[in-house]
């Protein structure tokens, strides 16, 4: 537990993700935290990277980690490097903040939740549309049962990276990324339909194509079924236009839409006022992802759901990746 205000020293541990540099702004803007180092892979990559963020390159990973002051690591490494990076980090007693997905497979993904509570430090990873307003609202009036049994959720998040060429070509490289545009962006449709449906469906089917012509797919959809007969459908594209981005459950007593023509949330069904759409307030969204780890590190607070979901989002992305590959339905838990 650290109770001092003296700001957090922490490390940004690889460059690969495009979100380094966000969570690198993260930490410099957070009242709590200061990023002191900058390692990589590539040490001109670190160099570069430090410069940008005001802070010092670090070439050797094992003399970084051995800081005694060092509180903790923010790993954007490639995916495939998860497991070697966050467990050696976890092994110096340092807290770690990721992205998606944890580790490239459930077994490295468990393995990583076991060391964080084998030496007592916070891991955590970056599920941030959990803690949207419209998701929380959503979340409330399901959970109260204004929906009644949901029995069909769709997810849909799609961007222009290879339309408009920001999202760098090393995103389609397999062996770094594990996987193409349902691996990291459809991760986030994937945990939500989790969050209403359950994080363990009974089959997995995948549809992935390639428009852009990198080697891993950049237009996916993913059906995966529970025992009860709900549906649910997961959709993800680095291939269309900026803010595609919505969802849709429905129950046997509502209905909810948001982000079909506007960023809406709406309702309809025994639950709302009259006969026709409403529209449902949102809340205030949670805290990022980013200052929950940064609490969990202060107060000594538990990640433990964080890091189920993390663990049941990597199994199902990796079911996804199985079913597409066999041009087939699989288990999801096998």
């Amino acid at each position: 537990m650290t109770t001092s205000s003296i700001p957090l020293p922490l490390a940004l541990l690889g460059v690969w993700h495009v979100h380094a540099d966000g969570y690198a702004a993260e930490a410099a803007e957070h009242p709590e935290t200061r990023l002191d180092a900058v390692w990589d892979p590539d040490p001109a990559a670190a160099h570069e990277a430090a410069a940008r963020f005001g802070a010092d390159a670090a070439t050797d990973l094992e003399q970084l980690l051995a800081r005694e002051d060092l509180a903790g690591v923010i790993v954007t490494t490639a995916t495939a490097q998860h497991h070697d990076v966050i467990g050696r980090a976890l092994r110096a007693g340092k807290a770690v903040f990721t992205e998606k997905l944890l580790a490239p497979t459930t077994a490295e993904a468990e393995d990583l939740v076991r060391l964080a509570g084998q030496h007592r430090v916070p891991l955590l990873v970056s599920l941030p549309r959990l803690g949207e307003g419209p998701v929380l609202a959503a979340a409330r009036l399901v959970d109260t049962g204004a929906l009644g049994d949901v029995t069909y959720a769709r997810f849909r998040m799609a961007h222009d990276g290879w339309v408009n060429g920001w999202l760098p070509d090393r995103f389609g490289d397999r062996a770094a990324a594990v996987g193409g545009a349902l691996t990291d962006l459809g991760a986030h449709p994937t945990y939500l339909v989790q969050r209403f449906l359950g994080a363990r469906p009974a089959t997995v089917q995948a549809t992935y194509t390639s428009v852009s012509g990198h080697e891993v797919e950049d237009n996916a959809v993913v059906t995966v079924t529970y025992p009860g007969g709900a549906i649910g459908v997961i959709e993800a594209s680095n291939v269309t236009v900026p803010g595609a981005s919505a969802f849709e459950l429905r129950g046997t007593r509502g209905t909810l839409l948001y982000g079909f023509g506007g960023e809406r949330l709406l309702g309809k069904g025994d639950a709302f006022d009259g006969g026709g759409w409403v529209e449902v307030p949102l809340p205030e969204s949670a805290p990022s992802p980013f200052r929950q780890w940064v609490a969990a590190i202060r107060a000594g607070t538990s990640t433990a759901g964080n890091l189920q979901a993390a663990v049941e989002l990597t199994r199902l992305v990796t079911a996804a990746n199985r079913a597409a590959e066999a041009g087939a339905p699989v288990l999801a838990g096998a």
